[in-house]
């Protein structure tokens, strides 16, 4: 049997990359003799960049504004004339410790800084893989980078600064920028914001959307995607960019539908499978795409959120959702020991496939 192994990171315990090789360690054991290929994903958050960079390219690094201000190095990969970039290298979540003053004081220069220092290198295209942010400005320091200001004139200068760049926002998640769906109020409290700071969060977006709209006369605050990674989607939007999906943005460059087609089972992963998971995450694009050709997917994931007995995920493509954590008894095991156990619940469901 051949098994294609391709999860995303899990959080902060786990890159794609040693997800990957912790469930092929297990699934190894379980079934010594089937044929394994190993084949790290991305949705655009924490990851895209190592991801893609296995398939080609060059990776530069670059010491930017992180989301408090600190400078941090931040990777990002030149594949030809076509610069990837990883939002959370800038200004992810994992680059300071949430609570209501960070998540009012985070903001995205960092990675409007990046976007920068590829058009500089002379590139004619910019993929922003946006996820796992730590902050909700809406893209204001990405426009204030580009543009100099975080106003309509700095977005002006921004949007001519990007003349004859084909600019992508490479999302993980649907929702728009405003509203009970939007940034702040669905994401805000992962970064730390209590309610006073959503609403504040809000009412600062809900002036920015304003801005953002009028640029390219269209509402680029409703549109799918704009919420992603604290709004950076929108202000990508009203830059000009493309919305895709950041999970296709990785099968595309890694050739993804060609190992699909040859595969008797996928395997996938990330820390929490949850209703976001459902809005275009990894394992849910990995399991439409395996659709097509009939392929089951099962999902290993830290933890879930969701009725694994749902029908509905089966309609989806998914033949199976494990929890790590239930495998270890415990969330804290399943944390602190992450690859010895997402090794060990591979290996349980490879011994009963």
């Amino acid at each position: 049997m051949r098994v294609l192994i391709a999860p995303d990171s899990f959080g902060d315990t786990l890159t794609a990359v040693e997800a990957a090789a912790a469930i092929d360690a297990g699934w190894t054991r379980g079934r010594p003799g089937d044929e394994v290929v190993v084949a790290p994903r991305s949705d655009g958050g924490p990851g895209f960049v190592d991801v893609l960079a296995v398939h080609g390219g060059r990776v530069h690094e670059t010491p930017v504004s992180g989301p408090l201000d600190r400078s941090v190095t931040a990777r990002w990969l030149l594949d030809g004339d076509t610069a990837y970039i990883e939002s959370a290298q800038a200004c992810g979540l994992h680059l300071l410790r949430p609570d209501p003053a960070t998540a009012l004081a985070a903001h995205s220069a960092g990675v409007g800084q990046l976007v920068a220092a590829a058009v500089d290198a002379g590139v004619h295209a910019v993929v922003v893989g946006l996820g796992g942010s730590g902050c909700t400005d809406g893209g204001r320091g990405l426009v204030a980078a580009l543009g100099g200001t975080p106003d309509a004139a700095g977005l002006a200068a921004a949007r001519e600064r990007l003349a004859g760049i084909r600019l992508v926002a490479a999302t993980d998640v649907e929702n728009p920028l405003l509203g009970p769906r939007g940034a702040a109020a669905v994401f805000g409290p992962q970064k730390g914001a209590d309610d006073d700071a959503v609403a504040e969060l809000e009412r600062r977006n809900a002036e920015w959307a304003d801005v953002l709209d009028a640029a390219p006369g269209r509402p680029v605050s409703t549109l799918v995607g704009a919420g992603a990674a604290g709004g950076l989607g929108a202000a990508l939007l009203a830059l000009g960019a493309d919305r895709r999906s950041g999970a296709e943005v990785v099968a595309d460059v890694t050739g993804q539908a060609a190992l699909l087609r040859g595969a008797d089972v996928v395997l996938t992963g990330e820390g929490r499978f949850d209703n976001q998971s459902l809005g275009g995450k990894v394992a849910v694009a990995l399991a439409r795409a395996a659709r097509a050709d009939a392929v089951p997917v099962v999902v290993l994931a830290g933890q879930v959120a969701v009725d694994a007995g749902d029908p509905d995920l089966r309609a989806l493509g998914l033949h199976g959702v494990h929890s790590v954590a239930e495998h270890a008894g415990s969330v804290q095991l399943a944390m602190d020991d992450a690859a010895a156990q997402l090794a060990g619940l591979a290996e349980a469901i490879a011994r009963s496939w």
